[in-house]
């Protein structure tokens, strides 16, 4: 059994290898959160002058911020737009401007390139979806940030195992919408889980609340909560947005910690 001096040196050395793996996945989804940040304030800035925002003028101006990214085959991202708060836009009163990327293989066009989602705009038809119920809607009308929900299976744009970043969109102190971005589980596991496979401890990466995202741990299944006694409490500053949470040891010897201001938790074994 170590010493006590040996036991806090080996802690130290564990930690350490946490905030490294946990700087890393930052850096690799912090740029998303960035650039939807950048489409924010470009469309607040030009919804700002117009007197009568519309569909029709407006749907452009989403499109050109959007399809760089879109057109980048090998980024994350693969779906973005903006989605208008029902009755902002008077000539479409529930409006998706939605971009699907070649990656995309949601009824993915023949030519493979960056295509318009057909989203149903009407309330009465069957197909109709109000998307103001869904977490990527309400979470950011509720607490007026950023957020990431998922991993979720979205029927709407991917029918995949999909990861979506939305942030409001305010004009005049009222909100307009959010604009967003998709990002497959699947792609965002090709780049982090090489990451976490390197501290060779098990690494679970999880959002606000306690959902998978990648584990190196074949017991802990994409898009199932993780549950451990004391993780929901470390998490609660991310999941109630109060700021990001700070790092934790959990019952067993497991910590925790944030990467960076993305709204994910690293769970790092000590085994």
């Amino acid at each position: 059994m170590p010493k006590t001096g040996e036991a806090e040196a080996m802690t130290a050395i564990v930690v350490n290898a946490a905030d490294t793996i946990a700087h890393r996945i930052a850096a690799t989804i912090d740029p998303l959160f960035a650039l939807i940040d950048t489409w924010r304030d470009t469309l607040e800035a030009h919804l700002a002058e117009v007197a009568e925002p519309n569909a029709a003028d407006l749907d452009p101006v989403i499109s050109a911020l959007v399809r760089p990214a879109l057109d980048d085959s090998s980024g994350l991202i693969t779906g973005a737009g903006f989605v208008a708060a029902p009755g902002f836009l008077p000539d479409a009163p529930w409006h998706l401007a939605w971009w699907l990327s070649g990656t995309n293989t949601f009824r993915a066009a023949a030519d493979g390139g960056v295509r318009r989602l057909e989203a149903e705009s009407d309330p009465d038809a069957e197909q109709f979806r109000d998307y103001t119920t869904l977490e990527w809607w309400r979470t950011p009308a509720r607490t007026g940030t950023r957020h990431l929900t998922g991993p979720y299976v979205d029927y709407l744009c991917t029918d995949d195992y999909t990861v979506t970043i939305t942030t409001p969109v305010t004009v005049d102190g009222e909100m307009a919408g959010v604009v967003g971005t998709d990002a497959y589980v699947a792609r965002i596991e090709q780049e982090l889980l090489p990451v976490l496979r390197e501290s060779g401890h098990p690494c679970t990466l999880v959002n606000a609340s306690a959902r998978i995202v990648a584990s190196t741990d074949s017991r802990h299944a994409t898009g199932a909560l993780l549950r451990l006694d004391g993780l929901p409490a470390v998490l609660a500053p991310l999941h109630e947005h109060q700021g990001q949470a700070a790092a934790g040891v959990l019952p067993g010897g497991r910590f925790v910690v944030p990467c960076g201001d993305t709204t994910l938790a690293l769970v790092f074994g000590t085994a």
